[in-house]
């Protein structure tokens, strides 16, 4: 069965977890695996990349959903991405799915890999994107890179991401634009922005994994895709290699003239990569 409908449009819902709201979205077939989309950094529902999304979407069923205490979803947002890791676990289990593929981008990539080690029964196959592991170079120093470049967004009146996700090149430039464009496409029921206070704990806890101890990745058996850009400012891009070569079943795609944002630049090519990936 088709899609039903796009992430532009789709029914923004909740679920309840352990008494709190979790918004997410759902679209996609209803056979197979659901692929569960983890977020990045001070993102929302509407931050995905609708042409990834959509995407994936048309041959999987793809859940996205606002961690806690962000955009639509109630409770106070987690310090740390341990925490936000056992919040995943829940959100997935109040939904009835007894196994899952997960899709971690950034941050999103740090809660999945806690997810695999903690719950492995829970996870088929990941893809993981602009990540890299605990305690990964460079890694702590989001936090100033982060707000340096929110500075210099206000200052040019442009969206962070047009600096943080994108290389300088003009056709890096050129794809920042489109992508800023195509997370505009929802007009209709948009999600909330996310709070001072919640980007602030996120924040502090990108700042905490970056100082952890590496983890033992060999516990992580399952297939993973990992996928970034060549010149990734946020998470330096030796970390995906980095992270590729210490997972048992690891696999890596480099994009050129990219940068954190390189699965939305490369979306052509990331997209249909990844469904063969999950396919396999």
């Amino acid at each position: 069965m088709p899609a039903q409908t796009a992430h532009q449009d789709v029914t923004t819902q909740t679920v309840d977890v352990g008494g709190v709201a979790f918004a997410y979205r759902d679209l996609g077939p209803r056979t197979g695996t659901p692929v569960v989309f983890l977020n990045h950094l001070a993102a929302v529902l509407d931050n995905w990349d609708p042409r990834v999304v959509d995407g994936i979407a048309a041959h999987r069923r793809v859940i996205t959903f606002d961690n806690r205490g962000v955009g639509a979803s109630g409770g106070r947002t987690p310090s740390t991405i341990a925490e936000m890791a056992t919040d995943a676990v829940a959100f997935i289990r109040a939904l009835g799915f007894e196994q899952v593929d997960l899709l971690g981008f950034s941050m999103g990539g740090f809660v999945a890999q806690v997810v695999a080690v903690e719950h492995p029964e829970l996870v088929r196959r990941m893809v993981l994107a602009g990540t890299g592991p605990a305690g990964g170079d460079g890694i702590d120093r989001v936090t100033r890179l982060t707000v340096l470049d929110v500075i210099r967004g206000a200052l040019t009146f442009r969206d962070a991401k047009y600096y943080l996700f994108f290389t300088t090149s003009a056709h890096g430039r050129s794809e920042a634009r489109a992508f800023l464009a195509r997370i505009r496409e929802r007009t209709d029921n948009r999600d909330r922005a996310i709070s001072v206070a919640s980007f602030r704990a996120h924040l502090k806890a990108i700042h905490r994994w970056g100082g952890q101890q590496p983890s033992d990745l060999s516990r992580i058996q399952q297939a993973v895709f990992v996928a970034n850009g060549d010149h990734d400012r946020m998470v330096p891009t030796p970390n995906s290699g980095d992270l590729a070569r210490r997972l048992p079943n690891g696999r890596l795609t480099i994009y050129p003239d990219a940068g954190h944002g390189g699965i939305f630049q490369h979306h052509a090519q990331f997209v249909p990569e990844a469904v063969r990936f999950l396919d396999d």
